[in-house]
């Protein structure tokens, strides 16, 4: 782990594609990410849960809801990308995510268990891709044409990336 509060495991590095280790590596942390996840924010009371993981960033609970709404896009363009001819997928504005008021009101318990159900989904379907499904692609309209290997080792790295956002915050402030 890494000093920097933005990005305690470095910012995330896209392949052109992934080697058998790598793609193995990517569907192993993402089938482990809900109970990783959880494990990282269990304990944690009201107080807690409304603390700035950083300095001007989003609130563990902020992401705790956020993990979810954004493996949840994961799924999607994961389904696309394998069903139809290079789809263009929609964005999304997380910040405004971040500030709705379910977000507030949910307890995070109800994310993690949809956490639960779209890792069980994803894992499903990327255990079973062949090497030529991987190569398939969907286009980002902010980030290009992107392979469903590159959607993989993304958010591998996203699940990882917010998991030491909480572990980081819980040393630093002694929890």
């Amino acid at each position: 782990m890494s000093d920097n509060l933005s990005f305690p495991i470095g910012k995330f590095k896209r392949l052109p594609s992934l080697n058998e280790a790598e793609w193995q590596a990517a569907i192993d942390s993402l089938a482990s990410h809900p109970v990783r996840f959880r494990a990282a924010l269990t304990g944690l009371d009201d107080q807690q849960l409304d603390t700035p993981y950083r300095p001007g960033g989003w609130t563990v609970r902020q992401l705790a809801h956020h993990v979810p709404d954004s493996h949840m896009h994961m799924y999607i363009r994961l389904k696309l990308a394998l069903t139809e001819d290079s789809p263009t997928v929609k964005t999304y504005d997380q910040d405004a995510w971040a500030r709705l008021p379910d977000v507030r009101t949910v307890p995070i318990t109800t994310s993690l268990l949809i956490l639960d159900a779209v890792h069980e989904r994803v894992n499903a379907v990327l255990r079973t891709v062949s090497v030529a499904e991987r190569q398939r692609i969907f286009m980002h309209p902010d980030n290009g044409s992107t392979r469903v290997d590159q959607l993989a080792a993304l958010y591998a790295w996203h699940g990882d990336h917010h998991v030491a956002h909480v572990q980081n915050l819980r040393v630093r402030m002694g929890w």
